[in-house]
């Protein structure tokens, strides 16, 4: 397969994750707080340098759960078309580089034979 459609192939994917959310799901209960109805959930994340958590209620876990999922899932997509790129360009430089050495020795051999 090629690497252009090995690349189209990755992004049909990234575009195909219904949804995304960071952070980390976390279920927590009230141990001092008799008869407490649990699990309870919180989603942490980092934004702009700062822990932020959000209390999620428990119906909306198995969506947030999803999210989190298709978070993960984006970022390995990614990180396999940074792969494709960066193979394409250390190709695409170490055929230039033989290109250009090629013209250098066969310039060298017309002025040595003149």
């Amino acid at each position: 397969m090629s690497s252009q459609t090995q690349k189209q192939r990755v992004l049909q994917q990234i575009a195909a994750i219904p949804t995304m959310e960071r952070g980390k799901l976390s279920t927590y209960s009230f141990k001092d707080r008799p008869g407490a109805n649990g699990p309870y959930y919180k989603l942490q994340q980092w934004q702009e340098g700062k822990n932020h958590t959000r209390y999620i209620p428990a119906d909306e876990a198995p969506q947030i759960e999803a999210a989190l999922a298709g978070y993960q899932e984006y970022q390995e997509l990614t990180a396999q078309y940074a792969d494709l790129v960066i193979e394409e360009t250390r190709k695409s430089l170490a055929d230039s580089k033989k290109n250009s050495q090629r013209r250098s020795s066969s310039a060298n051999k017309k002025r040595s034979n003149s």
